[in-house]
């Protein structure tokens, strides 16, 4: 499959994102989603049958996707689209003409790059952003997560509030262009 995204990191090279193939990833996103590092994905108990399963499922949804994302050329992140009006928060929120839902994970590693999490949002973000017609970005990570709400902050998410949702209770934050464009160039937003 092509890429269908690439974005240069001034910092760390390359990375490009491409449709996820549910059967032919999925022994490698087995690797991912059950490392103890992927807790908040909730699949820890999974097989490699079940993630196939899992991302057939999304593949086959007319409104959520994934894709697999390299850096380098090799693979080392997963991203999901979805629309957040759709699939997962429905009637949690209040949705926007133009909101777009996303989950990104890096896959674990032994040898961390400094900066690297923070460049694979910024390219999700990125790819997103390249749709004209995406005018918000909407996460919902668990509210535990706060090494990822730092995250979503760095990169311009201003958060609405907590949600309940039936897996888990997660911090709604939303994200603009505007907002994004202005993290990304080092600029303090309101």
């Amino acid at each position: 499959m092509s890429d269908i995204f690439r974005r240069h990191d001034h910092a760390l090279g390359e990375f490009a994102l491409r449709p996820l193939d549910p059967d032919a990833d999925a022994a490698l996103l087995h690797r991912w989603v059950t490392h103890p590092k992927a807790a908040f994905w909730l699949m820890q108990d999974a097989d490699v049958a079940g993630v196939a399963e899992e991302y057939r499922r999304i593949a086959a949804h007319p409104h959520h996707d994934a894709y697999l994302g390299s850096w380098r050329d090799r693979p080392a992140f997963l991203a999901e689209r979805y629309d957040p009006a759709r699939v997962e928060l429905v009637g949690l929120y209040e949705p926007e003409p133009g909101d777009v839902g996303m989950h990104f994970l890096c896959a674990p590693t032994d040898t961390p790059a400094h900066g690297f999490t923070r460049a694979v949002l910024t390219t999700v973000m990125a790819w997103l952003f390249a749709d004209p017609a995406t005018r918000r970005v909407v996460v919902e990570p668990d509210v535990r997560n706060t090494a990822v709400h730092a995250l979503n902050a760095a990169v311009g998410f201003t958060v609405v509030g907590e949600i309940r949702k039936p897996e888990k209770d997660a911090l709604l934050s939303v994200c603009t262009r505007e907002r994004f464009r202005a993290a990304a160039r080092g600029e303090a937003t309101p």
